[in-house]
């Protein structure tokens, strides 16, 4: 490992230039360049998650962590690990801090691995506009996760008013084995259904999800049913023209399904580690038409999958927001002490 403190981008790439000629074929034949935006107390977590998902896609990791960003001087520490404690990848791990922390672009376009797709992952809340962000601006595909928002539901409907071919959240990759168990019912029969129930906490941003697929797939409105008992999504319901119902229902780290005329089965269904739905996400880097149906269904929108993939910067200074709210609610309260 290569430890930078105090440094530039120049010397960052000349650092990461000489670690590799040092690791030989370590870490030859990048599939991707994997851009993580991450908060400070949890890069070990996207780290973790990053070196699993690079066992099954071998990439070049750039880890940006922002900081500060009103601190008067720039600064700049970073640290370069090839085929180190990352798994098989070459990785830089950038803090920033002050101004810089708004143009982390100027770090990371010099670390692009050449012709090859950019994936950006935030770990943490995103965005509300993906194109503030130019680290999303210049990636294939995006990826989020709805479930770190104070309000996980407002957010998939922030992802779907934001949507462009590419994006993705994690929240949907993780209803992947309950599409996979749903979908496999109907291996034998044609029934078609008629109803379906959802029962969820209604925070969980998986369970909206699944609506949405449900809706998009099936053409009928799936209910919600609200619980408090439960953590995560427990139990999907579904009744047949034919008079057939499905019900798989969670317990723990497996699946009970129950069907008319037909014996209890035991399926697995396992809740998996962030790095193994990362790596599911990094297997296709073209655009997944059934999230942006089942994503537009969720938020009533329509036409997600016809919109530009192509998104054009749009510059945010974050700092200069928090001073301009503050300075409002410092007026509000002085108006209303008159």
């Amino acid at each position: 490992m290569i430890g930078l403190w105090d440094t530039t981008g120049n010397e960052v790439v000349k650092a990461l230039a000489a670690e590799r000629r040092s690791a030989g074929g370590v870490a030859s034949g990048m599939a991707l360049t994997l851009i993580v935006v991450v908060d400070e107390k949890r890069v070990r977590e996207a780290e973790a998650a990053a070196t699993i998902a690079a066992a099954a896609h071998p990439c070049r990791l750039l880890v940006v962590v922002r900081s500060e960003v009103e601190r008067d001087r720039n600064r700049l520490d970073a640290e370069i690990v090839v085929g180190g404690r990352l798994g098989p990848c070459e990785a830089v791990v950038t803090r920033m801090y002050g101004r810089l922390a708004l143009h982390a672009e100027s770090v990371v376009m010099p670390l692009l691995v050449p012709d090859v797709p950019v994936v950006t992952w935030w770990h943490g809340e995103p965005p509300a506009e993906i194109a503030t962000d130019f680290l999303g601006v210049v990636a294939d595909r995006r990826i989020t996760d709805s479930a770190q928002a104070a309000d996980p539901i407002a957010a998939l409907r922030e992802r779907a008013c934001d949507y462009a071919p590419g994006d993705t959240d994690l929240a949907w990759t993780r209803i992947t084995p309950w599409r996979t168990l749903v979908a496999g019912a109907f291996d034998t029969t044609q029934a078609r259904v008629t109803e379906a129930t959802v029962v969820a906490p209604r925070t969980d941003p998986t369970a909206a999800l699944m609506c949405g697929w449900l809706s998009a797939r099936l053409g009928i409105e799936p209910v919600w049913e609200h619980t408090d008992e439960f953590p995560r999504m427990r139990e999907v319901q579904l009744r047949c023209a034919n008079g057939d119902e499905l019900t798989l229902t969670r317990d723990d780290s497996v699946a009970v399904f129950r069907r008319t005329g037909q014996e209890d089965r035991t399926l697995p269904l396992v809740r998996r580690p962030l790095g193994d739905e990362l790596a599911e996400e990094l297997r296709r880097l073209d655009a997944d038409q059934v999230y942006a149906e089942a994503l537009g269904a969720t938020a009533g929108l329509t036409g997600l999958d016809q919109r530009a993939p192509q998104r054009v910067h749009v510059w945010k200074d974050p700092a200069t927001a928090q001073r301009a709210e503050a300075g409002v609610t410092a007026h509000a309260g002085a108006t209303a002490n008159e």
